[in-house]
């Protein structure tokens, strides 16, 4: 008889539950934090302004525990979320989304047709190469679309390799991940073929609309 190893997954031990406490521990021993409760709750007011931005079908990239796309899905508006995580997609589902368990760098349905995507709740690190996923993304949205990314408030532009930690001891398999601020991201988007629309802050949120360049 073989067994199987047992592998700790406290994201999706979080998403069951709701709760945190969640971080992404780096491996010089920082931590950032995970902010799961509010990712489980309903849309918040900076949410909302996202939400009121989105245009045409819409993919959310990094869905998460799904309450953009539940939203989307609620107003009518045709839309995709896609998460690495099977739990984050079942939860999505359960709140009335749809999605699909791919990442951004697989084959997408409907590649190049997207008129909104969105990087939310710090997906712009999915990767741990804003540029890559920035070009990316560039293929996967319509020529007339438009890219709604979240960023740090703080001005940074750091790449690190981290793991998923509930702070109880238990740890996820490492990945690579990113964190920029908007100066940083809107260089990545200028390299990566996009031109910034719109900047805004809620709540203490950063936003930048990007559109792609001519």
């Amino acid at each position: 008889m073989t067994t199987t190893a047992w592998r700790a997954d406290p994201y999706a031990d979080a998403l069951r539950s709701g709760q945190g406490p969640l971080f992404l521990r780096r491996r010089d021993g920082g931590v950032i934090p995970l902010e799961v409760e509010r990712w489980c709750e309903t849309p918040d007011r900076a949410d909302r302004s996202v939400l009121g931005r989105c245009r045409g079908t819409v993919l959310d990239v990094g869905c998460g525990p799904g309450r953009l796309a539940a939203a989307l899905a609620a107003r009518g508006r045709p839309s995709l979320g896609i998460d690495v995580s099977p739990e984050a997609v079942a939860r999505t589902v359960r709140l009335g989304g749809s999605a699909l368990c791919r990442s951004v760098f697989d084959p997408l349905p409907g590649e190049g047709r997207w008129d909104t995507a969105l990087l939310i709740d710090g997906n712009v690190g999915i990767g741990g190469d804003p540029a890559a996923l920035l070009r990316r993304l560039r293929r996967v949205v319509a020529r007339s679309g438009l890219l709604i990314a979240e960023c740090v408030p703080e001005q940074v532009d750091e790449r690190c390799e981290v793991r998923v930690d509930n702070g109880r001891g238990a740890l996820g398999e490492p990945f690579p991940w990113a964190r920029v601020g908007a100066r940083a991201l809107t260089a990545h988007a200028s390299r990566a073929g996009w031109n910034v629309t719109e900047r805004w802050t809620l709540h203490r949120r950063s936003f930048l609309a990007l559109a792609p360049a001519e």
